[in-house]
């Protein structure tokens, strides 16, 4: 007679078609927590961007709030996507995107957090009628590989930029828009300095969870001197043993707005959701059918069967996460850890997102993650990011060019709008010139033109 286990994990079989696709329970099991412990320090770093920072009306996201919800959605669209698309990929606050929402609509835009995060619903609503419509593959193939790469690689060094300003290594210039620290004998630049050389140690030792021990690695670090007598170097709470434990608060869920339309007008507010849209849309495209490739779920034709579903929870997550104040939840790279270790079905989505529900209990303790704990991670997810630059034809002008606007302006003026946009200007302005205006698709037309409109309104505005 079958034990209740072996009952259970032959229901979990059946249910997640297991052993059909090559795998167990056990090894589903691992692999959700291999993927959990290397995605895991989002709950530390999305707090790190967009919380702390003041709108236009002086209202600011508390660290505590942003990470509650930063593991709320991540789990319940992790859960989705184990439980009804049946693969190992999970989601979380797309790093990037938080950026594009804190930096370019909060700080450069002049937009409240409500209108900020209802542009992130508004761009998921409109992937997710792409995906229903069929339309996406109109929009995937309108645009060239090597700017849907270069578009990767700017918002890359865009994050590695914020982690230098975050850790102080980078301030304003005189005389110069930026420049290096004038000192590094301070107790915060040396504690991030040591942070990084050990995070970036363990990435290049291939630790599982490496971001995440670094944090922590960093932060007890950073405590330890704060708490120091007679030296306390971190003003701002962070670096503190708390000395009492609130509660989760899911204050922010249900706090954001359409407003943002009136107050950008139409063609600002197409272009920003625009921005935001091809970003998400794209690097999700990649993410997924390079990890299903990695796991051999790929068809002969190099589909995935039921990619549909995949796309819809990613959509549908970018919602949630606007409509919580997260950000946009996008599919993870992350999740190849799990595959590494033989994740194959939905039973490794599903441990993800319970492990990131659990964390909601723990949110509390993340206000006292000082930014030159997560400094660190966010340097090294951009080293990540930017190994994609080898695939992009330089010797190409018609591409190069483009590829170098997109890149470059990203960090430069602290948009990723700009950089998209003169990205996909400038492609077609080279193309026309060259004489092969007919390469270009219709679509791609559409969106220079909108661009257009954005650069010209917001200079004449």
């Amino acid at each position: 007679m079958a034990t209740r286990t072996e009952a259970g994990n032959a229901g979990l079989d059946r249910f997640f078609h297991i052993s059909e696709r090559g795998s167990t329970v056990r090894t589903e099991v691992i692999a959700g927590l291999a993927t959990f412990l290397t995605m895991s320090y989002i709950i530390f770093v999305n707090p790190s961007i967009i919380g702390g920072l003041a709108d236009h009306e002086g209202t600011t996201l508390t660290f505590v709030q942003v990470a509650t919800v930063t593991a709320l959605v991540a789990g319940v669209m992790t859960l989705a996507m184990g439980l009804w698309a049946n693969y190992p990929f999970a989601l979380a606050a797309g790093l990037g995107l938080n950026a594009f929402v804190a930096f370019t609509l909060v700080k450069t835009v002049g937009l409240s957090w409500p209108e900020a995060m209802g542009v992130v619903v508004m761009e998921g609503i409109v992937i997710t009628l792409l995906v229903v419509t069929g339309f996406r593959e109109a929009v995937l193939n309108a645009i060239p590989m090597d700017l849907k790469r270069a578009i990767g690689i700017g918002i890359g060094l865009f994050i590695a930029f914020i982690g230098f300003v975050n850790s102080g290594v980078v301030v304003k210039g005189v005389g110069t828009p930026v420049t290096i620290a004038e000192r590094f004998n301070t107790w915060p630049l040396l504690i991030f300095v040591i942070g990084f050389v050990v995070t970036a140690a363990l990435v290049a030792r291939k630790m599982r969870g490496a971001l995440l021990v670094g944090i922590i690695f960093t932060t007890v670090l950073a405590t330890i001197v704060n708490e120091a007598k007679h030296l306390k170097v971190f003003t701002d709470g962070s670096a503190a043993i708390p000395h009492h434990w609130p509660g989760p608060t899911f204050h922010l869920i249900g706090h954001f707005s359409f407003h943002f339309w009136s107050v950008l007008g139409t063609g600002s507010a197409i272009a920003v959701v625009l921005s935001v849209m091809l970003s998400d849309f794209f690097d999700t495209m990649g993410t997924v059918v390079g990890i299903a490739g990695e796991a051999k779920l790929l068809d002969d034709k190099g589909r995935l069967p039921g990619i549909n579903r995949v796309l819809i929870v990613d959509s549908l997550a970018a919602v949630a996460g606007g409509a919580a104040s997260a950000s946009s939840n996008t599919t993870y790279i992350e999740s190849a850890a799990g595959v590494s270790e033989g994740g194959r079905t939905g039973l490794t989505s599903v441990v993800v997102g319970v492990l990131f529900l659990a964390c909601i209990f723990i949110a509390p303790i993340v206000g006292i993650v000082p930014a030159v704990a997560t400094a660190p991670v966010l340097i090294i997810v951009g080293y990540f990011m930017m190994q994609l630059v080898k695939d992009i034809n330089w010797t190409d002008a018609s591409i190069g060019i483009p590829a170098l606007l997109t890149i470059g302006l990203m960090p430069f003026t602290y948009s990723i709008t700009n950089g998209v946009g003169a990205g996909f200007i400038s492609y077609v302005v080279i193309k026309i010139i060259q004489g092969k205006a007919r390469d270009v698709s219709w679509l791609l037309y559409i969106i220079a033109a909108i661009f257009g409109w954005y650069f010209f309104h917001g200079v004449v505005g």
